[in-house]
């Protein structure tokens, strides 16, 4: 049948590869590849059925200059989900909010993925939609400066409301401070 930290598991090579790659497909175990169904492009992606064992929360971010605001939004949004997928925006998004990022894409990534709560960081899609494609979310974590732009059928929308000071936890108050 499979077991729940198996799905979890092949759920997360799923996110991380956008669908799993034939070349990572034949490296599974049998009972592993039971669990999985080829969709789009050929790749191969959890069964429904093991899919519906574990809940999957979504928030996202810039990222840039990571803070106790960031640190509170991930913990709590961990507190909505068996797993959590960090989105971090990539630097054309930013570069169209007129501000440039004093760090790239993927060092953004990293800095995420090591962050106790995330089980996975991802870079966003070319929109929104893309995102949601790959991710399959439960629900969607708003931070406390957030507004919901993402409200699909079926996926819980979770708006955190601020535990800090928010003058203090805005990244552009920070760079503010240090003159940057």
């Amino acid at each position: 049948m499979g077991s729940r930290e198996d799905a979890i598991s092949l759920y997360l090579l799923q996110v991380e590869e956008n669908g799993i790659s034939a070349s990572t497909y034949s490296n599974l175990e049998d009972s592993q590849k039971a669990m999985l169904e080829v969709g789009r492009g050929g790749r191969h992606f959890l069964k429904r059925e093991h899919r519906k064992k574990f809940k999957v929360a979504m928030t996202g971010g810039v990222f840039d200059v990571i803070h106790i605001g960031h640190i509170d939004t991930l913990t709590r949004a961990k507190e909505n989900a068996d797993i959590l997928i960090a989105v971090v925006a990539q630097d054309s998004h930013i570069h169209n909010k007129s501000r440039t990022p004093l760090h790239t894409q993927e060092y953004r990534q990293v800095l995420v993925q090591a962050l106790k709560p995330v089980d996975l960081a991802i870079l966003g899609g070319e929109n929104a939609e893309e995102t949601l494609e790959r991710v399959h979310p439960d629900a969607i974590v708003y931070g406390y400066d957030q507004k919901p732009f993402l409200k699909p059928e079926g996926v819980e929308i979770i708006g955190l409301k601020s535990k800090i000071d928010p003058k203090n936890v805005k990244t552009s108050t920070i760079l503010e401070k240090l003159g940057i």
